[in-house]
């Protein structure tokens, strides 16, 4: 299949290198071409604007926010002017509900499909293809797209024909992320001023009530505070507890836990921790107790 691949950050650089390694015809394009010729060894065709990516059958985004969406879309030189007719745009991004409502709109009315397919895991999954991948949209866009979900990740969850319902889904994920970050941090500033070692502390955690993934990755960075280099910057956990939040208001669904997170973001972002991995607000409590330095 002809896939273009926008967007070449540390999560879309490993997914468009799986999609070629798969044996698909993939053209890539980053606004620093360096990460795009970077790809040129994985068998991907570079281009050098947006609208020569979007000549095959299916276009992927993996970008940060939906300013770099919009922008991508909607720009002269972008997806919805450029686009066939039939082809497929999967947004892979973590964007609004209300940007995916937009968009689901505009490529409907331009003749175009328009799946949303965000994907939960870091980079390293991405690399290793174990993404898990939420995709929404018509039963027919989602068949076309099918052998490209399959090729970025260990499974797809179709959850709905409306693409907004994936976008809602990824981000009460990463509330729930979020949530268990900050948990862990207050419990494991609670018990090493007690004493106790953090690694013993989250050993017996995770080989016992919190045997999951989320607490050995998250607890693991907070206890080795492991924070640089970010796989996934705190700018973007503020970035996506504010669009939960938007959700949540539009739903009319309070979450009064989303708010003290985004103060935790910010709290963390004020005190120069925009180059950490969002994991950091895990520190807080740590510092907040007088056992480690701003």
């Amino acid at each position: 299949m002809k896939v273009g691949f926008i967007g070449l950050g540390r999560m879309g650089a490993p997914m468009a290198a799986n999609l070629a390694k798969a044996g698909h015809e993939v053209t890539v394009y980053n606004r620093s071409r360096d990460k795009a010729e970077a790809l040129a060894g994985e068998g991907a065709k570079v281009a050098t604007t947006i609208a020569e990516a979007c000549r095959g059958d299916v276009a992927f985004t993996m970008l940060a926010n939906d300013e770099a969406v919009e922008a991508t879309v909607y720009g002269e030189d972008g997806l919805l002017a450029h686009l066939p007719r039939g082809t497929v745009h999967v947004s892979a991004s973590t964007i609004s509900t209300a940007l995916a409502e937009r968009l689901t709109a505009d490529h409907t009315a331009a003749g175009q499909r328009f799946v949303a397919a965000p994907v939960f895991g870091r980079p390293q999954a991405a690399a290793a293809r174990e993404l898990f991948v939420v995709a929404a949209g018509t039963d027919e866009a989602l068949a076309t797209v099918k052998p490209l979900l399959d090729a970025l990740g260990k499974k797809t969850f179709v959850v709905s024909e409306s693409p907004p319902a994936a976008n809602l889904i990824k981000l009460s994920g990463n509330f729930l992320i979020a949530s268990v970050i900050e948990s862990l941090g207050e419990a494991m500033a609670l018990v090493a001023k007690g004493g106790v070692d953090r690694h013993q502390y989250l050993e017996i955690l995770t080989s016992t009530l919190f045997n999951a993934p989320v607490y050995k990755t998250y607890g693991g960075l907070i206890a080795d505070e492991a924070f640089e280099p970010a796989g996934f910057a705190a700018s973007l956990g503020l970035k996506d507890i504010r669009l939960a939040l938007a959700a949540g208001e539009a739903l009319r669904v309070p979450l009064p836990l989303a708010s003290l997170l985004r103060d935790r973001f910010l709290t963390l972002l004020a005190n120069g921790g925009e180059a950490l991995d969002w994991s950091a607000i895990g520190r807080l409590a740590a510092v907040d107790a007088g056992e480690a330095p701003r």
